[in-house]
């Protein structure tokens, strides 16, 4: 049967005819066979030369693998006395820290879940998370306390010193004072097979309410091994960490993945163009991930920036998020001629896992999210029909591998709606894939918006304004700007008699969500347009406003 289907498989396209897959032309990943491992152990047991794992740009503290992998044997040593098991989930609320990963491990370590947030999010926001996923211990930072306000969980801090923003909340310890302890090898341990839940990520799915997406250890230990093997990473190689790593991205690349392979991480806590160019000269880093804004910003500014920072030790570029521009590449290499870019395509529910380009010659393929990650698989499928397509015809981007979520938690007819029987996930992106494997994403069926790599769901936009008191009627869009890829903008019917103006409007949004969220742009209309069964034609509404650039 094997010699057959690989007789069937065209080797340019990686397209069977058979069965009407597409089937990755990477080498496979090999994955360990031992069915009782967590991904921590994975991780920490594999072979490298490495000295230091991360360092703060900051203040330049840094933590060597040795002080890392002891530093999370003295937390796990703490959760299990204080009663986390397997199955128990820990919220982490935190900007980017090096303290980030060790939280993590040591929670993944037990074969309890870690559950992480955006700090940016509202109070509110944070609280449905917090109902849904019933986390039973919470680390934040003492800036962040008021965020979980409300909420009885005990709470470990990440810093030392306990601020007057402590009010009401119940604070258990530190993590320092966690990772002070001597690490025991007697502690409780529950037996972590690769098919229990490691992470519960929160996306935005399709219909605008947040779900959480269930990863499991082996999800996780593919992933790892995909990010080894795509970079075949030398030891020394430094790391800028400017994506959140609450974000399935920067957990992905910087809690978990480089770890293995005994690479630095250098992390910066926020995003700021001056810190992350000064970070890369002072460090001397050589790999840089970002999102296409970030590029576009570095390509616009690029004679002052070399005119002020020294990026000579800088050889790699990955970007993710969104794909880029012929423009953009073109420009970028020719600004950082010695700067290669590689893109990579993935989602939460797939690990960060999907498509990428691994050579500058790939990536010259203008426009591609890349071929297919190894061990992975492609169907195109007809949204209207569901007939699974041929080379160079357009449909919805089913994926199949080892790093596909294991569904929605507690969330069944979401999970049935996403990923079938087959464990097809259905991405909700319009792509084709053409004759030499690559996969160019059109469109988005899900219609997210994506404002600098975060994702704003249209539908919880519309069901605030139409709880404002004077509106009628709204849409919310995709608008493209430059700057940030997409910012929302509303379409808003006003009741007879109101005069709420554009600020009323943005202003009614801006409190109650986070930043990202906001909407930029306001239109009035008479009528929304939608189709007969009431859905909102979008399509439409972006013709309309997009007409006009």
């Amino acid at each position: 049967m094997a010699e057959n289907m690989s007789l069937a498989i065209d080797p340019r396209s990686g397209f069977c005819r058979s069965n009407s897959t597409f089937y990755s032309k990477r080498k496979p990943i090999p994955l360990p066979k031992n069915d009782s491992l967590d991904v921590t152990t994975f991780i920490s047991a594999r072979a490298h030369h490495g000295k230091v794992a991360f360092i703060d740009a900051a203040t330049g503290r840094h933590l060597t693998f040795s002080e890392l992998w002891r530093a999370v044997d003295s937390v796990a040593t703490c959760l299990s006395d204080m009663g986390i098991r397997k199955g128990h989930v820990v919220l982490l609320l935190s900007p980017n820290s090096i303290f980030f990963p060790i939280v993590c491990l040591s929670v993944m370590s037990l074969g309890a879940i870690i559950t992480t947030t955006n700090p940016l999010n509202t109070a509110n926001e944070i609280g449905k998370q917090v109902a849904d996923s019933k986390p039973v211990l919470a680390f934040t930072i003492p800036q962040l306390l008021p965020k979980l306000a409300g909420s009885t969980i005990p709470i470990v801090l990440l810093e030392d010193h306990v601020s007057s923003q402590a009010g009401e909340a119940k604070i258990v310890t530190t993590l320092h004072q966690m990772m002070k302890r001597e690490p025991s090898g007697s502690r409780v341990r529950d037996r972590v097979n690769q098919d229990d839940t490691a992470t519960l990520l929160y996306s935005s799915g399709t219909t605008g309410a947040s779900k959480g997406v269930v990863s499991s250890h082996r999800n996780l230990i593919a992933m790892v091994q995909t990010v080894i093997n795509r970079f075949s990473i030398e030891v020394g190689e430094k790391f800028i960490c400017t994506v959140p790593m609450f974000h399935i991205y920067g957990l992905v690349a910087f809690a978990t993945g480089l770890l293995a392979s005994g690479s630095t991480v250098i992390v910066l806590s926020k995003f700021e163009m001056h810190d992350m160019l000064s970070t890369i000269e002072k460090y001397r880093a050589t790999y840089l991930p970002l999102v296409p804004p970030i590029l576009v910003a570095m390509v616009n500014a690029a004679d002052q920036i070399r005119k002020k920072y020294d990026l000579s030790s800088l050889h790699s570029a990955l970007s993710g998020g969104a794909p880029l521009s012929k423009e953009v590449i073109e420009g970028f290499l020719e600004k950082y001629p010695k700067v290669k870019i590689l893109q990579g395509y993935g989602l939460t529910e797939s690990t960060g896992i999907g498509a990428s380009t691994d050579s500058l010659e790939e990536s010259r393929k203008y426009g591609t999210a890349g071929m297919l990650s190894p061990s992975m698989e492609a169907k195109v499928v007809d949204p209207d029909s569901g007939k699974a397509l041929n080379v160079n015809q357009t449909g919805e981007l089913w994926l199949r591998g080892p790093s596909v979520m294991k569904g929605y938690f507690s969330n069944p007819e979401a999970t049935t709606s996403t990923l079938d029987s087959d464990g097809w996930l259905r991405t909700g992106d319009l792509c084709y894939i053409e004759e030499d494997g690559f996969i160019f994403i059109v469109d988005r069926l899900k219609e997210l918006i994506k404002y600098k790599g975060y994702q704003v769901p249209p539908a919880e936009l519309e069901a605030l304004l139409l709880s404002h008191p004077e509106i009628l009627d709204a849409a919310v869009i995709p608008f493209p700007d430059r700057e940030v890829g997409q910012f929302p903008m509303a379409y808003v019917v006003r009741k007879p008699g109101s005069n709420l103006s554009e600020t009323g409007v943005m202003d009614f949004v801006g409190r109650q969500v986070a930043p990202y969220k906001r909407i930029r742009k306001v239109a009035f209309v008479a009528s929304i347009p939608k189709n007969p069964s009431g859905k909102i034609l979008r399509k439409d509404l972006i013709k309309l406003a997009t007409s006009k650039l």
